[in-house]
């Protein structure tokens, strides 16, 4: 069975303050995308095997994907195991939730493979305790997330949105980028009300994320990356969730792969620019 595993961004995200259990609790609204790593499940007689060619992530019970297949067969009425094959088209570690999203589907496929019948709440439920961000993935759809990321509210329209998205080249830790955010957190709670976000004026007007400063500060080159989106017609710009993944925001595909070429002209042949638009 082959199945698409979208990315996400973050169109939004508020850092409220940081937690006894050593997490974080956020606000931010999570955006589905049409950037897909690939995925094939084949049953197996037993055990879990993971492959991912071609890339850097764990094959073993370090891999997100063997842990989301781990818990739910490890509890299923039935001894069967699964392989698992992993074409990566989402950067690692970039901000797009590729590792939540592949066990998000590696959750849902398996429930609807070997008709285990979960709910997706269930699904939801087993995905928390895994990755913070597993559980918006299973939900499927826009959403705020508060809490972890694992309390989801759905957002009923955004409109469609095209974006150009910008990898730097190399890779940065999701703890490390918190880490140093505790530095600029004060014991003050937060009081905080989600942005209404109607129209695309509403969306770029409400285009945050509290962790640029402290990525954009080690890597002061994604402030460049900003710049030159902006500079070809984005509509906003933004880094994805820890980063280094920066996107430029438009409403017509015609702009935004104008403005990808311009940028591939530059020659920095680190980057990896892609287009992606709204699901």
């Amino acid at each position: 069975m082959q199945k698409l595993s979208p990315a996400k961004i973050n169109l939004h995200l508020r850092v409220l303050g940081k937690r006894n259990d050593g997490y974080h609790d956020i606000a931010t609204l999570l955006h589905p995308i049409s950037l897909y790593d690939e995925m094939i499940f084949r049953p197996a007689d037993h055990g879990i095997t993971i492959r991912c060619p071609d890339s850097s992530i764990p094959e073993n019970e370090n891999n997100l994907v063997y842990k989301a297949a781990d818990a739910l067969l490890s509890q299923a009425p039935c001894s069967s195991g699964i392989h698992i094959t992993i074409t990566k088209r989402i950067p690692v570690g970039a901000g797009l939730g590729g590792g939540s999203s592949n066990a998000a589907t590696t959750l849902t496929t398996i429930n609807d493979l070997m008709g285990l019948h979960y709910t997706r709440e269930d699904l939801m439920k087993i995905g928390a305790n895994i990755g913070a961000d597993i559980p918006f993935f299973i939900f499927g759809k826009s959403a705020w997330a508060f809490g972890i990321g694992d309390q989801l509210q759905a957002i009923e329209y955004i409109p469609l949105l095209w974006f150009v998205l910008i990898h730097p080249g190399f890779e940065v830790s999701t703890r490390m980028i918190y880490e140093n955010f505790n530095l600029r957190l004060t014991k003050q709670a937060v009081k905080y009300t989600c942005p209404a976000l109607y129209t695309v004026a509403d969306l770029i007007k409400g285009l945050h994320n509290d962790l640029e400063k402290v990525t954009l500060g080690l890597h002061p080159e994604l402030q460049h990356i900003k710049n030159y989106l902006m500079q070809n017609g984005a509509l906003g710009s933004l880094m994805s969730g820890s980063g280094p993944t920066v996107a430029g925001i438009f409403t017509e595909e015609k702009a935004a792969y104008k403005a990808k070429e311009a940028i591939e002209s530059i020659g920095e042949k680190s980057w990896s620019v892609v287009i992606a638009h709204s699901l």
